[in-house]
């Protein structure tokens, strides 16, 4: 029993002494960090005074930890200003707190706008046809779904929203698909079956691609808009077609000038 005592005893004083040891550490920490708040603070501001994008941004540092606030007037220029002060010298972390105070752009219009820039990004590229993107707009908040080929797309994608007027705050649902050669290769053969038919051939005409695939691991999802139940049907039919295809999710939406998804 005594032996038992005296070993809670030791346990009970190591713990002690560990926890005076981290809170020594953690305090050395803080005041190594906080020894430098001032040189670190007069170097992010004329950081930003060097920038006339950032004229309304104001900075505090404490502990090395440097906290942005005032105006600018596009989201990107929010995420400007927090990357500039991070790159200072013995920066321990920024607390973004600037407020996106551009022009005022009611949601529906704004959402037309971003709609039509997502619908069009990156034509021309390999990936546009394998790119997909939901969108909602709320007080000047984007919202941006779906999934990409790689993280160019999502990144693409993102940065139409970061520097569009009237953008407030974007948040980023958007999914990348898996690295798979073996559905690389799916993409690239149900692209041509559905863009080669006789009948689907004019939506090559656009050049965004309305017919969006997305593939995972051999699951087709078919997104964007046709003319007619028929090429619906259709579309789906010649990628379940090809060999490798497990399954199709055919999504595509019957309705003369408007798209589901972007």
């Amino acid at each position: 029993m005594e032996i038992r005592n005296i070993m809670t005893r030791n346990k009970g004083i190591l713990a002690s002494l560990m926890v005076g040891l981290l809170s020594a550490s953690l305090f050395a920490q803080t005041s190594s960090a906080g020894r430098y708040d001032t040189t670190v603070q007069t170097s992010v501001a004329h950081k930003l005074a060097d920038n006339q994008k950032f004229r309304n941004v104001k900075s505090s540092v404490e502990d090395g930890i440097v906290t942005l606030t005032g105006t600018v007037n596009l989201y990107q220029d929010k995420l400007d200003a927090a990357k500039a002060a991070k790159k200072q010298k013995n920066v321990q972390g920024v607390r973004n707190l600037i407020t996106v105070a551009g022009p005022a752009v009611p949601d529906e219009q704004l959402h037309e706008q971003l709609a039509k820039k997502l619908y069009y990004d990156r034509v021309g590229w390999y990936d546009s046809a394998f790119n997909y993107y939901t969108l909602s707009v709320k007080d000047g908040v984007a919202t941006i779904g779906g999934e990409t080929y790689n993280d160019v797309g999502r990144d693409s994608a993102l940065a139409i929203a970061y520097r569009m007027p009237g953008v407030k705050d974007v948040v980023n649902e958007i999914k990348v698909s898996q690295v798979s050669m073996f559905d690389d290769s799916l993409r690239v053969r149900a692209a041509r079956v559905l863009y080669g038919d006789s009948v689907l051939s004019r939506y090559a005409i656009d050049p965004a691609r309305p017919i969006r695939i997305i593939i995972d691991g051999g699951h087709v999802s078919l997104y964007g808009s046709v003319d007619s139940a028929m090429d619906k049907q259709i579309a789906g039919m010649r990628v379940g077609q090809v060999p490798g295809v497990f399954s199709v999710q055919n999504n595509l939406i019957v309705e003369n000038g408007s798209k589901q998804g972007l």
